[in-house]
């Protein structure tokens, strides 16, 4: 637009610039991706193949949970389930199976916080009673040890804090164990015995057959839960 001046000019002053409105506009940052259910299955997974085996099947069954890296390359990088699949050669528990694979692989999808998922299997019971798995540990159904699966991956890629017990307690629990098993020499031919002592019984901490009873405190060799502490 031109501007015509009809007055005499009689002085002159240069204005400064803005430095508010010199500066470039700043850029937003980049926000990181979150797990969604619109985000696309690349062509390549990171996964995890577990195996169980179970009493109450005939077969072992492979738990197979694929991971998705987001965030690939920056401080945001996480790694996030995406999808499990459990194989296995028994059929009879194939469609209740196939079900909750597909099932726990929405919830995957869907993002936000997945961990919930290990506490409500792990609390499905089975009306005819659970079982013992090798060492000790009981489980009250096979949902319930797929569950401990899945615990267990969560703890591998970091959305579950481990709680792992400190050396000293470990080195106090071996000597406890040594300490027992010595002033309790009754042999046992049972071929299912555990890893800790035949006449340990249940802790109701972590549901392994792993505590004993010395100086009346009852203590569990597996965990560390103590009634006297």
């Amino acid at each position: 637009m031109t501007v015509k001046i009809s007055n005499k000019i009689v002085g002159y002053r240069v204005k400064k610039a803005d430095p508010e409105a010199a500066q470039p506009a700043a850029q937003p940052e980049n926000k990181p991706v979150e797990m969604n259910e619109y985000i696309e299955r690349p062509d390549f997974l990171l996964g995890t193949t577990y195996k169980i085996k179970p009493p109450v099947a005939e077969h072992a069954m492979y738990i197979t949970i694929n991971d998705i890296l987001l965030n690939e390359g920056t401080d945001h990088e996480s790694r996030q389930p995406y999808e499990v699949f459990i194989n296995s050669k028994s059929m009879e528990h194939f469609q209740w199976v196939i079900a909750l694979t597909r099932v726990v692989s929405a919830v995957f999808r869907k993002g936000g916080d997945v961990t919930f998922l290990v506490e409500e299997l792990r609390s499905v019971y089975d009306p005819n009673g659970g079982y013992f798995k090798k060492g000790g540990v009981f489980m009250p159904s096979l949902v319930a040890e797929i569950g401990a699966v899945i615990e267990k991956h969560l703890k591998a890629i970091g959305l579950i804090e481990s709680e792992e017990m400190s050396e000293v307690t470990k080195r106090i629990l071996a000597e406890k164990r040594a300490e027992f098993e010595a002033s309790h020499t009754t042999a046992t031919n049972d071929d299912k015995a555990g890893d800790y002592p035949p006449n340990a019984t249940m802790c109701g901490k972590c549901n392994t057959k792993a505590v004993i009873v010395m100086d009346g405190c009852a203590t569990c060799l597996s965990c560390g839960d103590s009634k006297c502490s």
